[in-house]
């Protein structure tokens, strides 16, 4: 398995999705306290976590929260936890956890299922400029 540090979160994403990488970006401007490291589902790391994780990718294909110590979450739950550790405007996505995940799970897998149609597909995965290579396990 691979060492990661304890207090970092790693976000496992579709590495080939301009909606996910445009995320990561996203994720990586609000990220504050640099509590978050990434992954592509699709690299070496992220294939040993998912594997170390007992994860299932064909009933999850996009993003996974991994918090070092087996915990992790998936889809809607994944993303609101995302953004609730940004803080400030953010902390208003602590209303979207009243509805039930099954909801926010069907919203969210309505737009995974259309990610590449909606906003493309690239042909690899994203290499990280050389400042934000520390940022990604691989």
């Amino acid at each position: 398995m691979i060492d990661i540090p304890r207090n970092k979160k790693v976000i496992l994403f579709d590495g080939v999705c301009n909606l996910c990488n445009n995320s990561v970006s996203k994720v990586i401007k609000y990220d504050k306290k640099n509590t978050f490291i990434f992954a592509a589902i699709q690299s070496n790391s992220g294939q040993q976590i998912i594997n170390y994780l007992n994860i299932d990718t064909s009933k999850t294909d996009s993003i996974i929260l991994y918090e070092p110590g087996d915990s992790y979450d998936v889809k809607s739950t994944a993303a609101l936890k995302v953004m609730q550790d940004f803080g400030g405007v953010w902390s208003l996505t602590t209303l979207l956890w009243i509805f039930p995940e099954g909801f926010r799970n069907f919203v969210y897998d309505y737009i995974a299922k259309n990610r590449y149609k909606w906003f493309g597909k690239k042909e690899s995965c994203m290499i990280p400029t050389p400042e934000l290579k520390a940022k990604f396990l691989d």
